[in-house]
C-alpha cells in the first residue's frame, strides 16, 4: 500500500460535510420537539403517557454502541492489530442493530398499549414520538450503513495511513447515539 498525500483542505471540506449535516439533522430534531413542546398545550394532550421499558434497554444498548465504537478507535489510533480493530466495529454494529429492532418491538408495544401513530385512536402525542423515533431510526440505518463501511474499508487495510474516514464515521455514529439520549431524555422528562 502506498502512503497517500493528505490534502489539509480535502480534510477540512469533508469535516465540514459532515458538520452541516450533522448540523441539519439536529435542526429537524429541534424543529420536532419545539413543536412537540408546543403542542402540549393542546386539550387532547396526553397526560399519563409513559415510556415501553424496552425504550430504557435500547438507551443502554446505543451508549454502550458508543463505548465499543471508541475503543475500536483507540485500537485503530494505536496500530493494534486489525482483528481487534473489526472486533469492536461488529460490536458496535451488533448493538446498532439490536437497538434498532428494540425499537419495532416498542412501537409494537405502544401499539399494545392503545397507543397508535394514525387513525381515530391515535393522539397527537403518541404521532409525534413515533415520528421522532421512526426519524432517528432512518439515521441510525444510515449509520449502520457507515459501520458496515468501516468494516469493509477496516479489512482492506484503508485507515493505515489516512484515518480521516474512520474518524468521520466515530463522528457520526457517536452524534447518533447524542441524539437518541437527547430523544430518551426529552420523552422522559417532557412526555
Amino acid at each position: 500500500m502506498s502512503d497517500e498525500i493528505i490534502d489539509p483542505s480535502k480534510v477540512r471540506a469533508k469535516k465540514m460535510m459532515l458538520l452541516f449535516g450533522l448540523l441539519s439533522i439536529t435542526m429537524t430534531f429541534a424543529g420536532l420537539t419545539s413543536a412537540y413542546i408546543v403542542s402540549k398545550g393542546r386539550p387532547d394532550w396526553l397526560v399519563d403517557f409513559e415510556l415501553p421499558a424496552l425504550f430504557f434497554y435500547s438507551t443502554f444498548l446505543l451508549i454502550l454502541s458508543s463505548i465499543t465504537i471508541q475503543f475500536a478507535k483507540h485500537n485503530l489510533a494505536n496500530n493494534k492489530s486489525k482483528k481487534s480493530v473489526l472486533l469492536w466495529l461488529s460490536l458496535t454494529l451488533i448493538l446498532g442493530i439490536t437497538f434498532c429492532i428494540l425499537q419495532f418491538v416498542s412501537f409494537k408495544s405502544l401499539i399494545e398499549m392503545g397507543y397508535f401513530f394514525a387513525g381515530a385512536q391515535s393522539t397527537i402525542t403518541t404521532s409525534f414520538i413515533y415520528v421522532l423515533t421512526f426519524l432517528h431510526a432512518v439515521h441510525l440505518f444510515a449509520g449502520i450503513i457507515v459501520l458496515l463501511v468501516l468494516i469493509f474499508n477496516t479489512t482492506k487495510d484503508k485507515y493505515r495511513v489516512n484515518k480521516l474516514g474512520f474518524n468521520l464515521g466515530v463522528t457520526f455514529w457517536h452524534f447518533l447515539d447524542i441524539l437518541w439520549l437527547y430523544l430518551f431524555l426529552f420523552f422522559y422528562f417532557f412526555g
